[in-house]
């Protein structure tokens, strides 16, 4: 609601953006670089800081809020930058399968790691999502960009959520990781997961 943010440089990005994601549909946003579409993505997801208006998750208001508490409202977030934002290079698939995740029961046990469960997890993502690897042990920066980005998708829609930020999904990855991110989003919304899509 009459949101607007700073981009990088200091200078307005966004001002006086309303919009309503509803609970089963796809909200598209199109248009060139620059026009403050990784703003908006970010205000909504706590990665930049709200300068006026507000953000509301399932009625409750998450201006401002932390990353971790945007994640634990049930949104998930497929970023623009794979590389930058979506998964962290040096780090093998286990790691980033779990990077929003493992905290939490079966992936730990109090403040420790169940092995076994990470394995049995990140195995189950690479599987339903077909991600081309040599296993769970590769490092994730030795992937193809489609597969980069299966896993990103496979993180973020292994866990209940009820909206979904997809900003530029399929950008500079092969057709046929492009279908088949493009059919796990209609998936979504038609679990009535609210989508925002943009491109």
């Amino acid at each position: 609601e009459d949101l607007a943010a700073q981009s990088d440089k200091g200078l307005p990005a966004l001002s006086g953006v309303n919009l309503t994601v509803r609970a089963g549909e796809i909200l598209g946003i199109a248009g060139v670089a620059g026009n403050g579409q990784r703003e908006l993505a970010e205000t909504i997801t706590g990665l930049r800081n709200v300068t006026g208006g507000r953000v509301q998750i399932g009625g409750a208001d998450h201006t401002n809020r932390s990353p971790r508490a945007i994640v634990q409202a049930g949104v998930a977030h497929v970023p623009e930058d794979r590389n930058g934002t979506g998964v962290i290079p040096s780090l093998d698939l286990a790691d980033n399968a779990i990077l929003k995740e493992y905290r939490s029961a079966p992936l730990a046990r109090g403040l420790f790691l169940n092995h076994k469960a990470v394995a049995e997890f990140t195995d189950r993502l690479i599987d339903e999502y077909n991600v081309h690897a040599p296993g769970r042990h590769a490092k994730i920066r030795m992937l193809s960009g489609g597969n980069q980005q299966k896993m990103v998708v496979a993180r973020e829609f292994s866990r209940p959520i009820q909206l979904l930020i997809a900003a530029q999904p399929t950008r500079g990855i092969d057709v046929g990781s492009i279908e088949f991110i493009h059919n796990q989003i209609v998936s979504k919304r038609d679990e009535g997961v609210a989508v925002l899509l943009v491109s």
